[in-house]
């Protein structure tokens, strides 16, 4: 099951601006998609704690450690600001050239994002947001699945993501796309508790 969209026309990053704040939307080729409700504990603790790891790595160094709720603007080439029809805001992420961070977010790909999953989300992380990820020049994108305790990982490699690896979240985790930073597991699924039967 995919996000509902806002309605059936083209949005720019222009329209995104002017919507009342009350409702978050994600822009991707135009496609105003809801977001879904307030995640859940689990989700949370996923997301702060591995933006918690890389910043502790990456303190004192160029590169910065983000998360959402934050507008990230993949303009296609050419495209100015309010031409720009994909916003997105992923849980994690990094940026390592401060010429992308802008005060209203951030403007071309992240050097590494991390979506988690949730079921509301799952096929618009996995199949949209992968695509646009890939066509944008994210260097690396990982998700994580909470209920599997699942880790998928895409690497760019000449354009593309190519085959992705898969793991589970045990041992630790190197960032090939970030200098320094390694995501430690044990802690996390230590914080998650026990694995609910599926």
């Amino acid at each position: 099951m995919g996000l509902p969209i806002r309605d059936q026309a083209h949005h720019t990053y222009a329209d995104y601006r002017s919507w009342p704040e009350d409702r978050r939307y994600e822009l991707i080729d135009g496609i105003a998609y809801l977001m879904a409700p307030a995640p859940t504990v689990a989700h949370q603790t996923i997301a702060f704690e591995i933006g918690r790891q890389a910043g502790n790595a990456l303190d004192g160094k160029p590169c910065r450690v983000l998360v959402a709720p934050l507008d990230v603007r993949l303009p296609k080439p050419g495209q100015s600001d309010d031409e720009t029809d994909t916003v997105v805001q992923p849980d994690v992420l990094v940026v390592c050239d401060p010429a992308r961070l802008e005060p209203r977010g951030v403007r071309g790909a992240p050097d590494w994002i991390v979506e988690v999953l949730s079921p509301a989300t799952a096929s618009h992380d996995q199949i949209l947001k992968r695509r646009i990820y890939e066509q944008a020049g994210v260097r690396e994108y990982w998700m994580v699945h909470p209920q599997d305790r699942v880790l998928t990982i895409y690497r760019l490699a000449d354009g593309n993501y190519g085959v992705p690896d898969i793991g589970e979240l045990t041992d630790e985790t190197v960032v090939a796309a970030v200098p320094d930073v390694v995501i430690r597991w044990a802690p996390i699924v230590e914080l998650l508790g026990p694995q609910e039967p599926g």
